[in-house]
């Protein structure tokens, strides 16, 4: 990983939407060591003031593309519902902003490539904010997975989900704004059965619990190739759940809170062997801060895209089956999109 910028270049980020989690991500960008936020941009004045009073940002901005058009902004965290995501990425990348976009990416794969072509024609980095990627306990059990520790890899299985109520006006709930289960949470849950597949599934399986157009609980199953499988749910009508298990012929790694870490509980996870013996390990580290500083330096980011794009077509085949109710097979990436470009800030 290359330095964070210095103070004197440190990247000046301005944030576009005023939603819940833009509070956490605002912290977050606030401690990252070489990074700053200038302004936050909302639909109204009033809500943009407020919002920057409340969290120390110096300018509350009515509009996003006033924003866009600030010089004293590099990167923009991209917080609005993900119906939004596509155009506001475009546009950002088209102002020269570097970006980071909470997930999903986008509604579909076709509007995820569309930002991934902008971005490359513009020479700007992106990335999704999918933190537990970026966590030095995510790298550790990836490599126990590919070093043989497990044995061979036949099995990876994740579960995400939360019980609600939701807040009013809640865009997870609106088909209209990208909501439902499989964008929002089976994010993680495909994203995770990639990552440590090192591939996208061939075909996939889905079937889902709707509620007003969205999908409330869905689980499905994704093929890999070469005996490789995966299983996951994911919902708004279950207890809090944020676990995965690869299961290998030897033995299993097991995490109980891979999308974010408990709250005052070491970071953890678990190596299960053949014959009951449990290795405990703890790794502590800042995800979300990692994430930044992985997107204001200067690694190559080709990794990270290809994953999240990879993500982006297989969650449209998922919903896809649960719309023809059978298996369907998952399209290649378009080896068109440029992936591996190292933009530099």
């Amino acid at each position: 990983m290359t330095d964070p910028p210095t103070a004197t270049n440190a990247t000046r980020f301005g944030v576009i939407g005023t939603g819940r989690i833009t509070r956490r991500l605002v912290a977050d960008l606030q401690s990252t060591d070489g990074v700053s936020v200038t302004a936050i941009a909302s639909r109204s004045q009033e809500r943009a003031d407020w919002f920057a009073s409340q969290y120390g940002i110096p300018v509350g901005i009515e509009g996003y593309e006033r924003l866009l058009a600030r010089d004293d902004v590099d990167a923009v965290y991209l917080s609005l519902p993900p119906s939004m995501h596509a155009e506001w990425c475009v546009r950002a990348a088209e102002a020269g902003k570097q970006i980071l976009c909470e997930k999903p990416l986008a509604t579909s794969a076709e509007q995820a490539r569309t930002i991934a072509e902008a971005c490359d024609r513009s020479g700007v980095r992106w990335l999704d904010a999918t933190g537990w990627l970026h966590h030095k306990r995510t790298k550790e059990m990836r490599a126990l997975a590919d070093n043989g520790r497990l044995g061979r890899v036949g099995h990876i299985s994740a579960s995400v989900s939360f019980y609600r109520p939701f807040q009013s006006g809640e865009h997870r709930l609106d088909a209209n704004l990208g909501g439902g289960c499989l964008l929002d949470l089976g994010w993680y849950t495909t994203g995770l059965a990639c990552h440590f597949a090192g591939r996208p599934p061939t075909r996939v399986f889905a079937d889902s619990i709707q509620e007003n157009g969205v999908p409330i609980r869905c689980n499905g199953m994704l093929w890999f190739g070469e005996d490789l499988t995966a299983s996951f749910s994911c919902g708004y009508d279950t207890a809090t759940r944020k676990w995965f298990e690869v299961a290998g012929s030897d033995a299993s790694i097991i995490c109980d809170d891979f999308t974010r870490p408990w709250a005052e509980r070491p970071t953890r996870y678990w190596i299960h062997d053949a014959s009951g013996n449990v290795e405990a390990n703890e790794s502590t580290d800042r995800q979300e801060q990692r994430m930044i500083e992985t997107l204001v330096g200067n690694q190559p980011l080709g990794p990270w895209n290809t994953l999240a794009l990879q993500t982006q077509a297989v969650l449209d085949a998922l919903a896809e089956s649960t719309r023809q109710k059978q298996p369907v097979p998952v399209p290649p990436l378009d080896s068109t999109v440029p992936l591996h470009r190292s933009h530099t800030a």
